[in-house]
């Protein structure tokens, strides 16, 4: 993230995906009027998120929304990435739909006419920049949040708090991104050394 080479709008991407421990599809998914800027945070829509019903079963068009939250590095990024665009995909390409494709308002920049970035695309760039047996071998966009989630249980986070900030429903999912390293098991070990007031 901090490489010049970088550009900004993957600068962006990727430390909103760390920050936020969202998943991909959530936040490439985001448009700017999702956003709180200033709390820090957006709505997205979840991963498996069912749309909200009416009276005598018919449904409407909206779904169920979740929060997820940022951190001071993405905010320095964003503003710089909006450069004063007030509605449309956060994250865009920088081209224009071409003739053949069909694409939905919410993913068209109303402004500048550009598409929303896709996750083949963004999966594409972020190997072209961590590859370094060739192509194919670089990282996933799911990595920041791996990183992130075993970076805040390395921290002393508490399962129920890693939960809430990647909004898993059980326990056993979250484990499998939570591989704590062999120095922070070993200096929560060090917690039952002899003379430790528990004892």
């Amino acid at each position: 993230m901090a490489r010049r080479e970088v550009a900004l709008r993957e600068k962006t991407l990727y430390r909103m995906l760390y920050e936020t421990a969202g998943r991909a599809e959530e936040i490439l998914g985001l448009n700017i009027e999702d956003l709180d800027l200033a709390g820090r945070r957006a709505a997205v829509k979840a991963k498996g998120a069912r749309a909200k019903t009416c009276r005598r079963g018919q449904a409407r068009e909206d779904v169920v929304l979740e929060t997820v939250y940022w951190d001071a590095g993405t905010a320095r990024l964003l503003p710089r990435l909006l450069k004063g665009r007030t509605r449309g995909p956060v994250f865009v390409t920088h081209r224009r739909p071409g003739p053949g494709k069909v694409l939905g308002p919410r993913d068209v920049c109303p402004d500048t006419e550009l598409a929303r970035l896709s996750y083949g695309r963004a999966r594409a760039l972020l190997d072209a920049h961590t590859a370094m047996r060739g192509p194919g071998t670089g990282w996933d966009l799911h990595e920041f949040r791996h990183s992130a989630l075993t970076h805040l249980g390395e921290a002393g986070a508490s399962l129920l708090l890693l939960m809430a900030k990647s909004r898993h429903k059980k326990p056993e999912n979250l484990r499998r991104y939570f591989q704590p390293s062999g120095e922070a098991i070993a200096e929560v070990t060090s917690l039952l050394a002899p003379g430790d007031a528990h004892t």
